[in-house]
């Protein structure tokens, strides 16, 4: 089975993010920033063994890398930004791919989106700053001409012999089901690659027509303005339009009230959700998430995936390091190694219900 985080390398600073948000700019700046917008509200959520590291250092990722392996986490999934030719926050996997180390497992995940101002000076909310762009067929070819080169290392995820490509929303590929069948033909000398369609920001569901191999919905279920429509009326919510949005934490996890999607379906968590960091009076907290309600829900989850054909048994995490959205494993302030002490509790628990 494999066991998969979401990695963020937003943990250094580049040219664009310095002339967007000020010089010297990180993901760090954005968490360390929360405070509290409600009673009982906890900001800021802060580092702890790890400290606030720059990914430029290959002992912070190589640190990382030895924490998720002690805790039954199988490989990271990076973040990819390719916007038309540009690549964005490249250094830290361009590295790990250059020097071979840390020996961890990884793999991709496309984030073809635009970048926009989604949060600082609202009066600039919406501001789109770079644009995602598709040119056509050169810069396909110029993209999987740089995404060959981590498929080819021996690192790299595979389901049933073929690297596995995460895209964040199919639904914006101007042709989903042409850059399937075109990304499948680069492909055909590595036995071809197991494509996964990420759902839960997109209305898009053709990808079973479409070609994919495989999808991934809601870590949340139901999300967004369905949730918070439920509990507006109760004590967890009064107030909710003058603050953040809340809901509580499900601690179970039932694929067939929350998923409702054709196909192959890898189960999702994530520990937490608070993005008011980003987002401040706009954003969305998960009151009551703890590394036990955290647990509890993982548990349901990885029976889940325990049902899946072997060769496709994955869990997604979401996320290692999302630390302005509050979503993350990593040792904090707050409950220290507790997210992953409850990660390792509960795949160690499925690995055993699974021995033969």
């Amino acid at each position: 089975m494999e066991v998969l985080a979401h990695y963020l390398p937003q943990f250094h600073p580049i040219p664009e993010n310095d002339a967007w948000w000020g010089p010297g700019f990180t993901e760090w700046r954005s968490a360390a920033a929360g405070r509290p917008l409600f009673r009982g509200h906890v900001q800021p959520h802060l580092p702890g063994e790890l400290g606030f590291y720059d990914l430029r250092v290959a002992e912070s990722r190589a640190a990382q890398a030895a924490l998720a392996q002690t805790h039954g986490i199988t490989g990271f999934i990076y973040w990819h930004y390719w916007l038309g030719g540009k690549r964005l926050l490249e250094r830290p996997f361009d590295e790990v791919l250059e020097s071979k180390e840390p020996s961890f497992p990884f793999c991709l995940a496309w984030a073809n989106h635009s970048w926009r101002r989604r949060w600082g000076d609202p009066s600039r909310r919406g501001e789109l700053l770079l644009e995602q762009t598709y040119p056509g067929r050169e810069d396909e070819l110029a993209h999987f001409a740089y995404l060959r080169q981590a498929f080819e290392d021996p690192r790299y995820v595979r389901i049933a012999g073929k690297p596995i490509l995460f895209v964040f929303s199919p639904g914006l590929l101007p042709d989903p089901a042409g850059f399937v069948e075109r990304f499948q033909e680069m492909a055909a000398s590595l036995g071809g690659l197991y494509l996964v369609a990420m759902l839960e920001r997109s209305d898009y569901r053709n990808h079973v027509a479409d070609g994919f191999d495989a999808a991934v919905g809601h870590a949340f279920p139901p999300s967004g303005a369905d949730l918070i429509t439920r509990v507006r009326d109760s004590a967890i919510n009064r107030g909710w339009h003058h603050g953040p949005k809340r809901f509580a934490f499900p601690t179970t996890y039932d694929p067939a009230a929350f998923e409702r999607l054709d196909g192959t379906v890898f189960p999702v968590v994530a520990p937490n959700w608070d993005d008011t960091p980003r987002l401040g009076r706009r954003g969305t907290v998960c009151v009551d998430a703890t590394p036990e309600r955290f647990g509890a829900r993982l548990r349901g989850a990885l029976a889940q995936t325990a049902s899946l054909p072997p060769e496709q048994q994955v869990l997604v995490i979401k996320s290692w390091n999302e630390w302005g959205e509050g979503n993350y494993l990593e040792p904090d302030t707050e409950f220290g190694r507790g997210w992953l002490e409850a990660a390792r509790r509960e795949i160690d628990a499925a690995t055993r219900r699974e021995a033969p």
